[in-house]
């Protein structure tokens, strides 16, 4: 596809969400950028949210794993809705009777200043992980379809991305992204049915046969029974539960657009709706996948395998969509992966910066300037932050999304452990030995599954959350308090 079609595309695309981020801005309050005032529509959150959580990694991961590991990963979306309920009829309830900015604020009120501010920290580490991982990926796909042609380097690119998104975000913040993301979560889902609709014209199926392609496929396995397996049933769908619960119900990204509903039950409304809309739209890009796969084997388009295994798989999609599939359907992509990369981030950046400000610099007693300054100047740091990140693993291969979720299972374990422990018990702990809990706990279960593997070959998987979770609950309660009162 012509490299300068694709600029003017994304370039009208920045457009559009500049205009937007115009008309949210108007009327801002010194709180906007961090609660949206408290007016959100829950319908519109609830959409918006799925571009978030999905971002450019499932984009292009989701449908690329396909080829190695099947239709595992809808062991892993179940236990996601089963998250979600709890999220729904647990955390919801509690953030919104305290009335939380950051969500953190909570673990201050259950067991002390220092419990609160490792738990935020937690999570600052986690998502800028997170969103430099998600960046990464969409930023290889534009340097790819625009940036070489016009001889621009990568740092280069991923400057330019993360400098148009501070554009639109600094003066609203999560109260211009609640509506940016409605966009944005338009545009992905758009790719996606485009893309398996001129897939289906190129191999000249009807509606009901592409149906019947997809789940008589060799790939369609839904479920897996060993035991032994990273991807167990069982594995998964407890993983699914519990990485939902971490990375939405414990993440000040996923959480803050929900605080700005206007009432715990439309907060509530908007969780359940968002799930559902998720795991249809997950299910949808892993019968994506073997769609682009079943295309690849029909005109002899060689992929890349290793020792039985297909390599790389990240750029399946990019590849066909830009080279084999046309303008529409390049277009799209192109749209698609802007608008999963502009959205992830965004709100992570926002994220970030509330929970900084409020968690260690408490702007919320600062005079409307200071404010509008210390948010300004954490917004830079971060974005400095990110961009080092993405950096740091330029040259790294694979599928992203299994990095990120292991990555999550080490950093939100401990956080895991902390609400687990708050919320269905009582018991009050030594609150200045929660610190070196929370960072011992992740490499005592890394090595712990580094044995598991080397001695019985049993892999935790995603598990090592519920694992570094657990032993987190289990150290909180040797250091309880000895006399209560």
């Amino acid at each position: 596809m012509n490299s300068s079609l694709i600029l003017i595309v994304i370039a009208s695309y920045f457009g559009l969400l500049m205009l937007i981020s115009h008309f949210a801005s108007k009327n801002k309050s010194d709180n906007s950028f961090f609660t949206g005032d408290r007016e959100s529509p829950w319908q519109l959150v609830s959409f918006g949210m799925v571009g978030a959580a999905l971002s450019g990694v499932t984009f292009v991961s989701i449908p690329g794993m396909v080829g190695n590991n099947y239709f595992y990963y809808l062991q892993f979306v179940f236990g996601n809705i089963v998250g979600y309920i709890f999220i729904t009829y647990v955390l919801i309830p509690i953030y919104y009777e305290l009335k939380l900015v950051s969500i953190y604020t909570y673990l201050e009120t259950r067991f002390g200043a220092k419990t609160y501010k490792v738990g935020s920290l937690f999570f600052l580490i986690s998502q800028s992980f997170g969103a430099a991982l998600r960046l990464l990926l969409a930023a290889k796909i534009i340097q790819y379809a625009v940036s070489d042609a016009f001889h621009i380097p990568f740092y280069l690119t991923v400057i330019i991305i993360l400098l148009l998104i501070w554009l639109y975000t600094n003066k609203s913040g999560i109260k211009t992204i609640v509506w940016t993301d409605t966009l944005q979560t338009f545009f992905l889902i758009l790719a996606a049915i485009i893309s398996i609709y001129t897939i289906k014209n190129s191999l000249n199926l009807s509606f009901s046969e592409t149906i019947s392609s997809i789940v008589h496929h060799k790939y369609f396995k839904v479920f897996d029974w060993d035991f032994n397996s990273g991807s167990n049933f069982f594995k998964q769908f407890i993983s699914g539960i519990l990485i939902a619960v971490a990375m939405m119900g414990l993440d000040q990204n996923m959480m803050q657009k929900t605080l700005t509903c206007r009432s715990k039950k439309e907060a509530q409304n908007n969780a359940l709706s968002f799930s559902l809309i998720l795991a249809i739209t997950q299910f949808l890009f892993l019968g994506l996948g073997i769609m682009l796969y079943l295309y690849a084997e029909k005109f002899g388009i060689k992929l890349e395998v290793e020792n039985g295994k297909f390599i790389n798989t990240d750029n399946l999609f990019p590849m066909l969509s830009l080279n084999y599939f046309g303008t529409i359907a390049s277009i799209s992509f192109i749209l698609g992966i802007t608008a999963a990369s502009f959205s992830s981030v965004d709100s992570a950046l926002t994220a970030l910066t509330t929970s900084f400000t409020h968690d260690f610099l408490a702007i919320q007693h600062k005079t409307s300037k200071k404010k509008n300054n210390l948010k300004n100047i954490v917004l830079l740091g971060f974005s400095t932050l990110i961009f080092l990140i993405v950096m740091s693993f330029a040259n790294s291969k694979g599928d992203i999304i299994s990095t990120i979720f292991k990555v999550a299972g080490y950093t939100y374990g401990p956080l895991l452990g902390l609400y687990l422990f708050g919320i269905f018990t009582k018991i009050k702990i030594n609150d200045s030995l929660v610190p070196y809990i929370c960072i011992l706990m992740p490499f005592v279960t890394y090595y712990l599954n580094y044995f598991l593997i080397a001695k019985f070959s049993f892999d935790l998987g995603f598990m090592n959350i519920l694992v570094n979770a657990l032993l987190t609950i289990l150290c909180l309660t040797i250091i309880k308090k000895q006399h209560e009162e």
